[in-house]
This record gives structure tokens, C-alpha cells and sequence, in this order.
């Protein structure tokens, strides 16, 4: 009897240690506010983006071109949500974010931090080789409080000029990965302004290590751009915003958000959502 109870135990204790974590994780360019974009401007889209993140209920959400005051607007909306992230010209408030957020309930940070795309990463607003703009890569360890393992996640917004900068950006962040996070499971996303026949996208892909997949899926009938314009009748269609994941994530489910009101979208990018299960 009592061989029988410590193997119960036992078996509770190896299941309980190895339980299943379900992630939602979106990663939405939201675009930076700005009254140039008229009846698009911010403030006329700020409660749609909220509407529609917080529908998706997601676990972690990666954005882009967001400004400290968009940030503010985001982090009241999403009161279940913390963030990490910094501007990234100042490294403070000035300049776009590309903000992590996490379901409190969900995680705990164990470790943070913002890398600058150039050749002196660690260099506040530097801008790096042909780039237009400062880049940045903020990137965030936590731990997951269903199963107590850690993972991380790299979020990113790569130049929109400069090509070399591209395919230089990705590899300097694949080897901050390696720097930082091997031996964890771990999570790319952003904008990368980069199509799949891009040098910068092949570089992620095809690298040795770590080796990441995207998890783009082609579906008959689904949506396969992520940046369109606004307008819902664009024929604007490109697909430059990713999730990428190591082998530790399965991935159960890929969408790419279209919701609209008819005319137009909440932002000139749609989110991409992925759900994946880490064992």
C-alpha cells in the first residue's frame, strides 16, 4: 500500500512538473500617431485596437511604432497586461517602442531589455549602416506560472530604407539570442519590413542556430498579407510582420486578423496571432 501511494505521488508530482503551457501571441505594427493620417489618425483608432487585442485575449502581445503617449493609451486599455519596452531614440520616452505586453495573471519577469540595430548596440539612438532611423530589439525573460519554466521573447521593427541594415539587424539579433537566451525556449516577432524572398528574411530562417521556424501557414481563402493600407479595398499586399519560434513551441493555430468596420482597418498592418503549446 504504502509502494502504491508514493508511486501516485510520484506520478502527480513528474505530471504536475511537466504540464502543458498554452500561449496566444500576437505581434501588431499599430502605427505611430500622427494627424497626417486624417480620419486614420490615432485617436480615432485608439479604442479599435484595444477592442480588438483585448477580443483576442492574447498572452503576449508585440508591438510596433508605438509613442510613449500611444503606450499610455494601450496600457490603460489593457489593464491585464504589463509591459516592458523603452523609446528608441532616448532609450527613455522619445521615439517608437516596440513594447512587449504579458498577462499578468499568466507570467513573471525575470529579466528585460532594448538593444539598439547598429553597430554599437549598446549605443542610445544609434543608428546602424544604411538604416533611415534608429532600430531597436527590445526583448523580455519570463516565467511561465503554469508550468514555472521561463522562456523569451525578441520583438523588433527593422528599418524601412535601409536593406544592408535589414539583413545586418537580423543577424545581430539572432546572435543576441545566442548571447542571451540559449538554452531557453524563445520567440521572434515584429515588423521586419522584409518579404520572404529578402536576404534579412532568409538569414533568420536558414541560420544554423538558433534554428527558427515561421509560423506562417497558407490556408486556401486566408489572408496571407500583413501590411495593406488602411482601406479594406487596397490592393496593397505584403508580408513583412512574423512570428518566428524554436522547437520547444508546436504550433496549433495561425490567423492573420482582418477585422474591419467596412471601410477601413484599425491600423495599415493587420496582427498576426499565433496559438502554440510549449510541453
Amino acid at each position: 500500500m504504502k509502494k502504491l501511494s508514493f508511486l501516485f505521488i510520484l506520478t502527480i508530482l513528474l505530471f504536475g512538473q511537466t504540464k502543458a503551457q498554452n500561449l496566444r501571441v500576437i505581434t501588431y505594427n499599430i502605427r505611430y500617431a500622427t494627424a497626417s493620417d486624417g480620419v486614420n489618425e490615432w485617436k480615432f483608432r485608439k479604442a479599435k485596437v484595444a477592442d480588438l487585442l483585448n477580443k483576442q485575449h492574447p498572452d503576449i502581445i508585440c508591438i510596433q511604432e508605438a509613442l510613449h503617449s500611444q503606450m499610455l493609451d494601450l496600457q490603460k486599455s489593457l489593464s491585464a497586461y504589463f509591459y516592458v519596452g523603452i523609446g528608441r531614440d532616448d532609450g527613455k520616452q522619445k521615439g517608437e517602442y516596440s513594447a512587449i505586453f504579458f498577462l499578468k495573471a499568466n507570467f513573471e519577469l525575470e529579466n528585460s531589455g532594448t538593444f539598439w540595430l547598429s553597430e554599437t548596440p549598446d549605443s542610445i539612438g544609434s543608428i546602424g549602416w544604411d538604416a533611415a532611423l534608429p532600430r531597436i530589439c527590445t526583448y523580455a525573460k519570463v516565467k511561465m506560472h503554469a508550468n514555472q519554466k521561463s522562456m523569451f521573447i525578441f520583438n523588433t521593427h527593422l528599418d524601412h530604407l535601409g536593406e544592408v541594415s535589414r539583413t545586418e539587424s537580423a543577424n545581430l539579433i539572432l546572435q543576441k539570442i545566442n548571447d542571451l537566451a540559449k538554452g531557453f525556449p524563445v520567440l521572434l516577432a515584429g515588423d521586419f519590413n522584409s518579404e520572404p524572398n529578402t536576404q534579412a528574411y532568409q538569414s533568420i530562417i536558414q541560420n544554423p542556430e538558433p534554428i527558427l521556424a515561421d509560423y506562417f501557414k497558407a490556408i486556401e481563402s486566408q489572408e496571407n498579407c500583413t501590411f495593406k493600407g488602411f482601406e479594406t479595398k487596397s490592393t496593397v499586399c505584403k508580408r513583412i510582420d512574423y512570428i518566428f519560434g524554436d522547437s520547444n513551441f508546436r504550433l496549433e493555430k495561425f490567423e492573420i486578423i482582418t477585422d474591419n468596420n467596412g471601410t477601413f482597418y484599425p491600423s495599415d498592418h493587420l496582427p498576426v496571432c499565433v496559438d502554440l503549446v510549449l510541453p
